[in-house]
């Protein structure tokens, strides 16, 4: 009996590499004003926005869907964000799940455009209905916290951003992948974290945050987190609000900053932790 033919070899890197760009080519001219290239590197792959409209429960929903195709791409599965004015966190959540689940089916072939096609044709029954409408804007999105066994909340101080607007970009990731809410912060050089969620995702995120190369060095080289302070991790309390989205804030004095505290109930934090 002769043996089974080996299977074909993986295409070598070069060849993904120019596969992944012409996919993305394409996308570009399928999807036209709605795409948008956000960044191209050998280390980090190519990453892109597709912004596109689902029904759901009779209701068009705006999408903007994140897909960061890794230099092993389409061997490995993209990175995907989705955000959305109209679905809370969690639908946004569970919508990702669900696509992340398709993809699997698809790996080694070239997949975002027929992802893009399943999200036109399962929007409905991929994540829960609406309880009510979800307001646009982050401060709208806030709701009294009662005392929820997985709300918790830490407050970080970083000492430094070099490459700031890629560490942005980590954090906000992290932060959507963990399901985690919260408040990027910063006033003149002081910069903080203030992370709400389950407490083993604050956990994960910590190590993210301390383990990845997500700065760099004076000389330019990239860098681990070493200068990171955990100043606070605690079980929300009764009365605090609790956040439903991320949000970078940029602040010009302590007074904003505290006003910032103060409207989520949290005037004690700034008062023990940040006060100048």
């Amino acid at each position: 009996m002769e043996p089974p033919p080996p299977e074909p070899a993986p295409p070598a890197p070069a060849s993904r590499s120019m596969a992944a760009r012409e996919e993305v080519a394409a996308l570009g001219a399928i999807y036209s004003g709605d795409f948008q290239l956000l960044a191209e590197s050998e280390s980090e792959g190519i990453t892109f926005q597709i912004h596109t409209t689902c029904e759901h429960h009779a209701k068009k929903i705006q999408l903007n869907i994140a897909f960061q195709l890794l230099p092993d791409y389409p061997t490995c599965l993209p990175d995907i964000s989705i955000g959305s004015d109209q679905l809370t966190r969690k639908q946004c959540c569970d919508l990702k799940q669900s696509l992340l689940r398709y993809a699997e089916t698809l790996v080694a072939q070239p997949m975002v455009y027929e992802l893009m096609m399943w999200l036109q044709q399962n929007c409905e029954g991929a994540i829960e209905p609406f309880t009510g409408d979800k307001a646009s804007g982050s401060d709208s999105l806030q709701q009294r916290c009662s005392t929820d066994d997985a709300a918790w909340m830490a407050l970080v101080h970083l000492d430094h951003m070099r490459a700031k607007a890629k560490y942005i970009r980590s954090i906000e990731k992290w932060t959507s992948d963990l399901g985690l809410a919260g408040r990027l912060m910063f006033m003149g050089k002081l910069i903080l974290i203030l992370l709400q969620g389950q407490r083993k995702a604050i956990k994960d995120y910590l190590v993210l945050q301390k383990t990845s190369k997500v700065d760099v060095d004076s000389s330019g080289k990239r860098c681990k987190e070493k200068m990171i302070s955990v100043l606070c991790e605690e079980r929300l309390q009764a009365g605090q609000i609790r956040l439903t989205s991320f949000a970078v804030k940029e602040f010009t004095s302590g007074a904003e900053m505290h006003q910032e505290f103060e409207a989520l109930g949290l005037s004690d934090l700034y008062d023990k932790f940040v006060r100048f």
